[in-house]
């Protein structure tokens, strides 16, 4: 993001923020309100983060009550039955009833206050809870793959099949509304962790589904059917694992979709003042975004004047940028002629 986008407007003169431009700006400010009103009080946005926090934690426990439900059903199914295809799905369905519980204490740690220590908070915790559900869908994948091969070699009937069909279906209902649920709530409050959680829920889905198969093919009298479904299982649980931890990995390295860096530029280069925005970066800490910013300025502005600019711009980025809760707006004087390199000290430096 070093590279500069230089911006068409002309210098403002230094008059160009005194009283009349101060009105506009301040008209624009309570029509953008009415619109989209918010507080940048930071109280408000501690509030506005623990709303966020609380609905995560609402939807851990409402997906956790539905897939501890549907997994105890489907053990009582395994131990009647003894479908290794079954069990494959149940292990499955209880890791992700359990993968709730480093995900509430990743929105729980969220929500402490910033200490001397801890400078950004504690909303990191999140990408952590991250990696331990990726280890949970590993661990579970290994284990559906370890007694599907095991009942290959060491093959054996399996009965209520009405039941085990049963159970899959209930499987299927309970993994995919806890899916859609997941990933819009983890959408909606911008938390990696939930939707990756939600797309683990959406795969043990379609291997509840395929848990029907096993159960056709021994009813046929094919003894390895329903084994085979569960390497199928162990093979979809992979396909989900590669899906979550590239979602876990782009978190953890700081990744944001560059919509937002668009939408982000746009907004500072519309801010009165402001010649050029030179340098943008955000981060994801949580479920929630912070950017650092640089813009140029005319050269002629007192501190007072650039300091109203900086912060129009974050005003502005706050109204642009969905997720956004604090901005560090840095300004730079255009260069002139005569003038030396205001950042020439921080020259030798540079990478």
């Amino acid at each position: 993001m070093n590279e500069r986008h230089e911006h068409p407007r002309t210098p403002a003169p230094p008059h160009a923020h005194g009283h009349g431009a101060g009105r506009l700006s301040r008209l624009r400010h309570r029509a953008a309100h009415l619109v989209k009103p918010h507080s940048h009080e930071a109280a408000d946005k501690i509030d506005s983060a623990m709303e966020s926090s609380a609905e995560g934690m609402r939807a851990l426990w409402i997906s956790l009550a539905v897939l501890g439900a549907t997994a105890a059903l489907q053990v009582v199914v395994v131990v009647l039955s003894g479908s290794v295809a079954l069990l494959g799905d149940t292990v499955h369905n209880a890791a992700d009833a359990l993968t709730a519980l480093p995900l509430a204490v990743a929105f729980v740690l969220g929500r402490r206050a910033a200490t001397r220590s801890y400078t950004y908070g504690y909303g990191r915790a999140e990408d952590l809870a991250g990696i331990a559900i990726v280890l949970t869908i590993t661990a579970s994948a290994a284990l559906a793959a370890y007694q599907a091969v095991d009942r290959l070699l060491n093959p054996r009937d399996i009965s209520h099949l009405g039941l085990v069909a049963g159970a899959a279906v209930i499987g299927f209902i309970g993994n995919e509304w806890v899916a859609r649920f997941r990933i819009r709530v983890g959408r909606r409050i911008g938390s990696a962790a939930l939707v990756a959680d939600g797309l683990h829920a959406r795969t043990d889905g379609f291997t509840s589904l395929a848990v029907l198969l096993g159960a056709a093919g021994a009813a046929m009298g094919q003894r390895w059917a329903d084994p085979v479904v569960g390497l199928l299982i162990t093979a979809a649980i992979l396909l989900v694992l590669k899906d979550a931890c590239r979602e876990v990995f782009r978190r953890v390295m700081d990744s944001v979709d560059p919509e937002l860096i668009d939408t982000g530029e746009a907004a500072a280069r519309r801010v009165p003042g402001v010649l050029a925005v030179t340098e943008l970066r955000m981060r994801w800490i949580g479920h929630r975004l912070r950017a650092e910013v640089t813009v140029e300025v005319d050269g002629n502005l007192g501190v007072r004047q650039a300091h109203e600019v900086a912060v129009e711009v974050e005003h502005a980025l706050l109204h642009s940028v969905r997720r956004l809760t604090a901005a560090l707006v840095h300004t730079d004087p255009a260069a002139a002629s005569g003038m030396d390199d205001p950042h020439r000290r921080l020259a030798h430096h540079a990478a």
